[in-house]
């Protein structure tokens, strides 16, 4: 008898879709202005999801060009939903922890309590993770280059300035192996 017949079947999924998914099914992709229509109403059976407000999401995607506008629930991060809706941003750990989906906030609050990746200090000036971000009102924002959000959080503590390359010692290295 094989081993695998043993084993129970159960597969846990690897990213669970929020109970509100079916329901914004139909409103997938709104990236301009023109398309982007009202909160869809709840009409499913759970009525915990009707009571959890949903917030517009502008977000400015710099690197491509394109402005995303979308729904997401106070309860859920802003970066699963536009995943959940075919909206594709900048992302890497999804923990909060790189500078991947950093962006710059124009206007509209978030709540973000686990973004390791961001100080308090570039909070402060309007920086936010959208991976571990929870809107709190209607948002506006920008995506950010990683490489500069990376330096305004670590550069300070790692170098005085810009890593220059030295291809001498480089080549110095590698003669060594």
């Amino acid at each position: 008898m094989e081993l695998q017949a043993l084993l129970p079947t159960f597969r846990a999924p690897l990213h669970r879709k929020p109970a509100f998914y079916h329901q914004f099914s139909r409103f997938r992709c709104l990236k301009t202005t023109s398309e982007l229509q009202a909160p869809p109403q709840f009409t499913g059976s759970s009525s915990t999801s009707a009571s959890i407000p949903s917030h517009k999401i502008t977000v400015h995607d710099r690197q491509r060009g394109l402005t995303h506008e979308f729904f997401v629930p106070e309860d859920q991060y802003i970066l699963h939903t536009a995943e959940d809706q075919d909206i594709r941003l900048p992302f890497a750990c999804r923990h909060g922890c790189c500078t991947s989906c950093a962006v710059r906030v124009k206007s509209g609050q978030l709540r973000q309590p686990e973004a390791l990746g961001i100080s308090a200090e570039l909070k402060s000036q309007g920086y936010a993770l959208l991976c571990v971000g929870f809107p709190s009102s209607d948002l506006e924002v920008e995506t950010q280059d990683e490489d500069e959000v990376y330096w305004l959080q670590f550069g300070r503590y790692f170098a005085r300035g810009p890593i220059e390359r030295d291809d001498y010692a480089l080549e110095l290295a590698l003669a060594d192996e």
